[in-house]
C-alpha cells in the first residue's frame, strides 16, 4: 500500500470504538497496537480497515464496516433457527436488523436464554467447534434437596449413551426450599447435555437458561431482548479462539 492510500490507523481505531485519535495515538506510540502481527509506532501509518487485521494489546479490533456481533435472550418456547418451516417462533422474530445473520450454537426450544448471532463466519465456526473449548455457563432449576458431594460428581463426570460426560464447575446458586438453582459450566456443545447429564446423576431439570457464552454474559438482557456486543466483548470473543 502506497503512502497516500488507506486510512490513518488511528483514525480507524476511533471509528471502531477504541477511543478517542489522542489515545488511539497513545496506544500506538506506546508500542501496544499490531497490524498484520507487526507492531506500529508511527501515527502516519496506514492501513486498510476492510483488509488489516488489528491488535489492541493483544485483542483484535474489528474494522470491517460489514461485520455484526449480537447477543439476544432466547425466550422458551422459541426454535433456535432464523426461520421455521413448522411455522413455530423463531430467533428472526425477535431481529430488526437488515443483515442476514448466523446463530452461534443452539439451545433446545424449551431453554431460554444467550444466544449470540453474527455474519463472521470464521468466528462462528471456532466458537462452535469443539477443539476450541468454549465454556458456556448454565442455571439449572432442580429439586432438593441434593448431596454434598454432586457438584464433585458431576465434575468427575459420568457416561452418557454417546459417551463421558463431565461439569467444568458447578455451585449452588440459590436454594428456597426444595427448589434448587444450581449454575453448571461446561466446554461442551452435545445436544440437551445439561438436562442429560443432571437427569443421570438423578435431578430432572426443571428449568434452564444459557447465562454466559465465552465472555459474554447474559446480564440483565430480558427474553426477546437483543443487544450489539461492545468493542471490547468482540475482541473477547477473538482472544477465546485465538483470532
Amino acid at each position: 500500500m502506497s503512502e497516500n492510500e488507506g486510512v490513518r490507523l488511528q483514525k480507524v481505531l476511533a471509528e471502531a470504538g477504541i477511543g478517542s485519535r489522542r489515545h488511539c495515538e497513545e496506544l500506538i506510540g506506546e508500542g501496544r497496537v499490531t497490524v498484520d502481527g507487526k507492531k506500529v509506532f508511527r501515527f502516519g501509518e496506514r492501513v486498510d480497515p476492510e483488509s488489516a487485521v488489528i491488535h489492541v494489546d493483544g485483542k483484535r479490533v474489528e474494522t470491517r464496516s460489514e461485520m455484526r456481533y449480537y447477543a439476544i435472550n432466547k425466550p422458551r418456547g422459541v426454535v433456535s433457527t432464523m426461520s421455521d418451516e413448522r411455522g413455530r417462533k423463531s430467533l428472526a422474530d425477535y431481529v430488526e436488523v437488515p443483515e442476514r445473520l448466523f446463530h452461534v450454537g443452539r439451545l433446545d426450544t424449551d431453554t431460554e436464554g444467550l444466544i449470540l448471532l453474527t455474519n463472521d463466519g470464521e468466528l462462528s465456526h471456532r466458537l462452535t467447534h469443539p477443539s476450541y473449548g468454549v465454556y458456556k455457563t448454565y442455571l439449572a432449576e432442580i429439586h432438593g434437596p441434593i448431596p454434598r458431594d454432586l457438584g464433585k460428581r458431576l465434575k468427575a463426570g459420568v457416561t452418557l449413551d454417546d459417551g463421558p460426560a463431565k461439569a467444568d464447575k458447578f455451585r449452588v446458586f440459590d436454594q428456597v426450599g426444595r427448589r434448587v438453582l444450581v449454575e453448571i459450566t461446561l466446554h461442551e456443545g452435545r445436544k440437551h447435555i445439561v438436562r442429560r447429564l443432571l437427569k443421570e446423576v438423578g435431578f430432572p431439570v426443571q428449568q434452564l437458561a444459557r447465562v454466559e457464552f465465552g465472555p459474554i454474559k447474559l446480564g440483565s438482557l430480558k427474553p426477546g431482548g437483543m443487544r450489539a456486543l461492545t468493542v471490547r466483548e468482540i475482541g473477547e470473543l477473538y482472544a477465546a479462539v485465538g483470532l
